[in-house]
């Protein structure tokens, strides 16, 4: 399944989700979803200097993110939700003289299975896109290649514990992009 292919899908998740409102459907199989994660880790793809000695890594997997999508449980087996979420990923440094940035466009689809306490297992796989560094002039800006690697999730109602496996690949260079993060996702309406 291509990018656009999953990206047309979250929104389909998205429009059934306000139809469902509009009915006033009172069973919420589909609702909408606001996520934002902040991911620390990785390898560092660059390292900034600065005049009173300190420096800052841009690191692969690091970053703050914020999600839009949808969650479907699913009717048969009222445990199993299905999330999927589009988002921008974004990471800068403390250069005042410079905008050096890593940002991408993860587009997120997991399946969790959630116990009657209201805590959450989920795995799924996430697909970074147009991921890219800028140097804010200070050097080149890489491109590198969209990225695949698998998700998982513990969470516990509205607050989760997320790790994504994942390599950031600019020709022969590969990044370790692996990440732990704290997500924060609302599914509404309750």
């Amino acid at each position: 399944m291509n990018t656009k292919s999953i990206i047309c899908l979250l929104l389909c998740l998205g429009l059934g989700s306000s139809s469902a409102f509009a009915q006033g459907d009172d069973s919420r199989l589909i609702r909408a979803l606001i996520d934002f994660t902040a991911e620390f880790g990785g390898d560092p793809v660059a390292t900034v200097y600065f005049t009173n000695g300190e420096d800052q890594s841009v690191k692969a997997g690091q970053g703050l993110s914020l999600g839009l999508g949808g969650e479907l449980t699913i009717p048969v087996v009222n445990k199993l939700k299905v999330r999927g979420w589009v988002s921008y990923k974004y990471q800068t440094t403390m250069a005042d003289n410079a905008d050096i940035t890593l940002t991408s466009v993860p587009v997120n689809l997991t399946a969790n299975w959630v116990m009657n306490n209201g805590i959450r297992f989920g795995a799924g796989l996430a697909l970074h896109n147009a991921v890219k560094f800028g140097a804010g002039g200070l050097g080149d800006d890489i491109k590198f290649n969209n990225a695949t690697g698998p998700l998982f999730e513990v969470g516990w109602k509205w607050i989760g514990l997320r790790y994504t496996l994942m390599e950031y690949v600019d020709g022969a260079d590969i990044y370790d992009a692996n990440a732990i993060g704290v997500s924060l996702s609302f599914a509404f309406p309750q």
